[in-house]
């Protein structure tokens, strides 16, 4: 009985690891492109988590190093202080690499109105990784402060 069990055992992990291996080998013949993608990412909070955004990026690839990303998503502002209490508006930074590796800003939104949320949208183009960071920043503006930690939405590493 146990050979039995041992020899079934063996003829699974072998059958399964013929079928891992086929699909990689299948997909590298059929397109040299990375594939297009679509992604939620989020969400991303400040420091003490007062101001959130979250959403979606897709990005749509016109050959292997050119292509378009359009982040849609939503700014939270979870700050219910008054300013006069030291209450802060929500921000949000947003970085992209090209495939040169240099990183420069590609949008920033502001939004004050605890409860609620604001929604934004921008598009990008020949993106090789994107990142946002959430912070938060004075109603008369500034520099952002309590930020959180950069969060990477996309790389075309992952494709």
């Amino acid at each position: 009985m146990i050979k039995k069990i041992a020899t079934g055992l063996l003829a699974v992990a072998a059958t399964t690891a013929l079928a891992l291996s086929l699909p990689t080998a299948a997909s590298a013949t059929t397109s040299d492109f990375p594939d297009d993608s679509s992604e939620f990412w989020g969400p991303v909070f400040s420091k003490y988590h007062l101001a959130k955004a979250q959403g979606r990026v897709d990005v749509e690839w016109d050959d292997d190093e050119s292509n378009t990303a359009r982040v849609t998503g939503r700014l939270y502002d979870l700050d219910d202080r008054d300013y006069d209490e030291g209450g802060k508006c929500a921000y949000v930074k947003f970085e992209a690499s090209d495939f040169e590796d240099d990183w420069s800003t590609v949008y920033t939104k502001k939004y004050c109105g605890s409860p609620g949320y604001k929604k934004f949208f921008f598009q990008e183009h020949d993106v090789f990784a994107l990142r946002a960071k959430v912070c938060q920043v004075s109603p008369s503006g500034g520099f952002p402060t309590k930020c959180g930690r950069w969060d990477y939405l996309y790389t075309a590493e992952s494709e």
